[in-house]
């Protein structure tokens, strides 16, 4: 063994979503873009091809890059909405495929499983086959209930559609569930061996509330995402809820689903300690550093910043787990990443040491 050569243990992140301090610190992304693992590489990252082969190699180059980052563990998901007929409203300036009851009926439900698993199949298939020793997935199936309804109605519609068709509204969340269980059925039992844990995003808040009233989404979207967590919890999985924005009006209603951990924050919201103080001793717990910090301050700043906080966070909570607030996007700076990341080795080479 090399002294300075890094051997993941996915371990390390599946005993923070148990909420037990892990052996060694952990990191955590949501997500690392593309276009970021091309920027620090200096080198293109495409799939060269349409062969098994081809994805091996492109899957090789991203979960290299995380593995010589000293993660653990990585993501994949595989995107649900990406594949959605008329998919895109999701990301605003349209309307989706759905804004009346003769749109819902029509609306082919029943042709995305077949299109979701051609489309990601031979991806699990690549991820599966070039995984390294001590290294697993998280993530599973992309996009969350909410989001669902984000992109096949869109977020205005959404608002007046509660109101003005609120059966259609109701019918609508019912049937995103069927779907979403039709698909994380089949992913739990296929690819269970490759996840340390599953996790589904579902942004429902932003900045200063959640983005739909807290009783629709007691009354709508929790109830579905009760069903996807009890499924995996049925397969012998943990569970992780991705959710940004200022969410503390429904954070009971979700604890009562069962989440093992949560991911996501922003200092503008509520510092990261007020996740740790409020739910800490109940849920594993991801992040710490806001993507803010690691896009304005210096090298310095970000490294002196996250040795000092991770320790006060390490002390005050079991599982814990260190990375940005929500992910790497491709603007983030390098420097600021790699801050972050010498902190994490050099708080791994302190506590090896003590």
């Amino acid at each position: 063994m090399k002294a300075n050569e890094f051997y993941p243990d996915y371990t390390n992140v599946l005993q923070v979503v148990q909420n037990r301090k892990p052996r060694r610190l952990p990191l955590y992304e949501h997500h690392i873009d593309l276009s970021f693992i091309a920027k620090t590489l200096n080198t293109d990252i495409t799939i060269q091809g349409n062969k098994p082969h081809d994805l091996r190699e492109y899957y090789k180059k991203i979960i290299n890059f995380w593995k010589n980052m000293t993660y653990d563990a990585f993501d994949y998901e595989a995107s649900i909405c990406d594949i959605f007929p008329s998919h895109g409203a999701i990301f605003g300036g349209k309307s989706g495929p759905i804004q009346t009851r003769d749109d819902f009926e029509k609306y082919p439900f029943s042709d995305i499983p077949k299109l979701f698993w051609e489309t990601y199949t031979p991806h699990l298939e690549a991820v599966r086959a070039v995984l390294p020793a001590g290294m697993k997935v998280y993530g599973g199936c992309g996009y969350g209930i909410f989001e669902a309804s984000e992109d096949l109605v869109g977020y205005e519609s959404l608002c007046t559609m509660q109101y003005l068709v609120p059966d259609l509204f109701a019918d609508l969340y019912k049937k995103i569930g069927d779907l979403y269980i039709t698909l994380w059925s089949r992913m739990v039992d296929r690819y269970s061996d490759i996840f340390v844990f599953f996790r589904m995003g579902d942004d429902l808040g932003y900045k200063t509330s959640t983005l739909l009233a807290p009783e629709i989404i007691r009354t709508h979207i929790l109830p579905q995402h009760k069903r996807i967590i009890d499924l995996v919890h049925k397969a012998d999985k943990r569970f992780l809820l991705h959710s940004c924005g200022k969410i503390f009006d429904v954070m009971e209603d979700i604890l009562t689903l069962g989440i093992d951990a949560k991911h996501s924050h922003e200092d503008q919201i509520a510092p990261f300690k007020k996740w740790i103080e409020l739910y800490s001793q109940r849920i594993g717990l991801f992040g710490g550093v806001d993507v803010n910090v690691l896009c304005l301050f210096s090298y310095d700043e970000i490294y002196k910043k996250v040795l000092n906080d991770t320790a006060e966070f390490r002390r005050m909570a079991k599982g814990y787990g260190l990375g940005s607030g929500n992910s790497i996007a491709g603007y983030v700076p390098t420097e600021g990443f790699m801050a972050m990341i010498d902190a994490a080795k050099e708080i791994r080479r302190r506590e090896k040491s003590e």
